[in-house]
């Protein structure tokens, strides 16, 4: 999968996206501007040791991505989605474009994929979930759907066995 973060302003919840891409094996494409310097200490820790386990790409605006990845799905994760995330059938390739943490994906570019757009189902007086939390969320769901493919280590115990 693909997780594509258009103008992310939180380094935190970036290294926290980034760590769950790197352990999901899903690439994570960053649209500038970004609020922060990837060499923010705060986007580092919140990475952890992942960062050399992860596929990242980075591209200075909407329409470079778009061309440099050849205008593919993209599914738009937003709160005013009329389709729930879902309700819909991921592809082993597909992306997963979320917004900024203070305004989302902007309406210009929603309204260019009605089909696609999906939301996450919340409490209506609510405003959003965190953007790590709400990308987690939606990714596993894709990844559900994959029958988890290639994930599936088994977990081990440190002093016992299963």
């Amino acid at each position: 999968m693909n997780i594509v973060l258009l103008e992310p302003e939180i380094p935190q919840n970036a290294g926290n996206i980034a760590r769950t891409c790197a352990v999901t094996k899903s690439t994570l494409h960053l649209i500038k501007p970004l609020g922060f310097s990837v060499e923010n200490k705060y986007l580092k820790r919140a990475g952890l040791d992942y960062w050399n386990l992860l596929d990242i790409y980075y591209y200075d605006n909407f329409d470079d991505f778009l061309k440099k990845n050849k205008y593919p799905v993209i599914f738009m994760a937003t709160t005013k989605s009329k389709k729930l995330y879902t309700d819909v059938q991921y592809q082993q390739n597909d992306y997963i474009m979320f917004g900024k943490e203070s305004a989302g994906i902007p309406e210009e570019i929603l309204l260019q994929y009605p089909q696609t757009s999906v939301r996450i189902p919340m409490f209506e007086q609510a405003r959003s979930l965190n953007l790590s939390n709400a990308v987690a969320v939606v990714l596993y769901e894709a990844l559900r759907q994959q029958n988890f493919d290639g994930l599936l280590k088994q977990g081990q115990l440190h002093r016992h066995t299963w």
